[in-house]
């Protein structure tokens, strides 16, 4: 039943927006308060199957007659030439959710009934034989119990939403390393919020001002007490988002749109920034100069940037739809390119995820990638042969609807500790998908339904007890994870 009343609630969303055309603050409002209301008739459990699913089609053909038809995205390689744009979607069909009798009210799960795309060119690669699990692995088989995937990542619903981007689209959200509560968003109004979930009421702590275009991307320093962001306007500049300063200005060297960084997770002195002109760049954050040796260059814009977890290899994707993989020297940030691999010809690649686990039988170096169009991509790290550069071997494809705009996702940052494996979402059908990288069949564990446009970024917290996604419209979502 839980699932059919989300379906409402996105329906809604989705024609917040032309409620209240001149008063913005209230389409939040709307959505809080209808969200509140049905989860309290979820609860109830009055109305038959047949009856939900009455109430869904009659709403929407009287929104649709009300404010009209939604408008359809299109294009593919837009983000290639205008960067970072926001758009609505299209309302797609509603379909029926089947529910299941084993799952709990308040658990939604939606039955996938699409067809997976075909694999990309090369078969996909099976996990090698006589891997056996681990001391850590057994230890975390205690931790997770008997619970399954659907039990674990099942919410309870809108935990609280965030609307100080309204109308300006919100490209990442994250939460600060080891903080259960501790949020922070970019705009391309060009602001970064940082935002306190608890205790007391969530709020918005501060605005980060300064840039004079749209935020692209951002990251947090391992320690939390530094902010780092990527715009539009051409220059990277530090934050100490305990008051908000600006700390550190560091303009492009060739004037170019900046469209991605991260820290360097063994040395947090040193941030990567990839750029509109093709360059990915080491910068001493200390001293806001490039490092000696830190410089590369890829076949097309550097959209996403990620270290594997050692903080060894630095892995770029372009939206030439190639991810290039780096060696970086934490000590001096030195870059020696590595090895190549178009993994989407003609497309983008949007969104890089690396991981050292990829299920909790045995180490497992894997990266995840959103590929343009309409792709979520897992790849087993393996050394190439004779080279020993890294290199990429297919092991799952997802579906998504991902046409035009720079989608994210990520691991479940608990993944070892659980019945499975698990990677999420988000998706220009304004939904949050959740995937079993393991389960051959029916690969989607959970969809949230709630906003109002294409699902940007998802970001969990430590625990995995909140996810955060923010989308085209401005909107970022909170969602509070169901407990047994």
């Amino acid at each position: 039943m839980a699932a059919v009343w989300q379906q409402v609630l996105a329906v809604d969303a989705r024609y917040a927006a032309y409620r209240t055309p001149r008063w913005p603050q209230f389409r939040t409002q709307y959505v809080r308060r209808r969200s509140q209301l049905l989860r309290e008739q979820a609860q109830g459990g009055t109305l038959e199957g047949g009856t939900r699913r009455w109430y869904l089609r009659v709403r929407t053909r009287l929104l649709a007659q009300r404010y009209g038809a939604l408008s359809e995205q299109s294009s593919c390689r837009a983000h290639s030439s205008s960067a970072l744009r926001a758009s609505r979607t299209t309302l797609d069909r509603m379909e029926d959710f089947e529910e299941d009798p084993r799952v709990a009210r308040g658990h939604r799960r939606s039955l996938s009934r699409g067809s997976h795309p075909g694999v990309p060119r090369g078969a996909t690669d099976e996990r090698p034989p006589g891997v056996v699990p681990t001391p850590l692995a057994e230890a975390s088989r205690a931790m997770a119990g008997d619970t399954t995937l659907s039990e674990n990542y099942a919410f309870a619903g809108v935990y609280h939403v965030f609307d100080q981007h309204t109308d300006s689209a919100v490209p990442k959200v994250q939460f600060a390393h080891d903080d259960r509560h501790l949020l922070a968003c970019c705009s391309l109004d060009g602001t970064i919020s940082v935002c306190r979930l608890a205790p007391g009421p969530p709020a918005v702590l501060r605005v980060l001002r300064g840039h004079g275009g749209g935020v692209a991307d951002f990251a947090w320093s391992l320690s939390n007490d530094v902010l780092v962001s990527a715009s539009l306007d051409g220059t990277l500049r530090l934050w100490a988002p305990a008051d908000g300063r600006c700390i550190r200005r560091v303009p492009d060297p060739d004037g170019a749109a900046l469209l991605c960084c991260a820290f360097q997770p063994l040395n947090n002195n040193l941030t990567v920034v990839g750029s509109a002109r093709h360059m990915v760049r080491v910068v001493n954050i200390s001293t806001g100069k490039a490092a000696r040796g830190g410089a590369g260059r890829l076949p097309g814009r550097v959209l996403a940037l990620c270290f594997d977890s050692p903080g060894r290899v630095l892995w770029a994707g372009d939206d030439r739809g190639s991810v290039s993989s780096f060696l970086c020297d934490p000590g001096t940030g030195r870059l020696t390119k590595a090895s190549r691999v178009v993994v989407q010809a003609g497309g983008s690649i949007t969104s890089l995820s690396a991981r050292a686990w990829a299920s909790r039988e045995a180490p497992d170096p894997s990266l995840l990638v959103n590929a343009c169009p309409d792709r979520l991509l897992l790849f087993r790290v393996v050394e190439e042969e004779g080279s020993g550069a890294p290199g990429l071997r297919l092991r799952r494809s997802f579906p998504t609807r991902h046409r035009e705009q720079p989608l994210r996702s990520c691991f479940c940052p608990l993944m070892s500790f659980r019945q499975g494996a698990c990677v999420v979402t988000g998706s220009e059908d304004a939904c949050v998908h959740f995937f079993d990288v393991g389960r051959a069949a029916r690969a989607t564990v959970n969809t949230l339904q709630g906003h109002g446009g294409a699902v940007l970024a998802v970001a969990f917290n430590c625990d995995e007890s909140l996810l955060a996604s923010s989308d085209a419209a401005g909107t970022v979502i909170v969602w509070r994870r169901q407990h047994a």
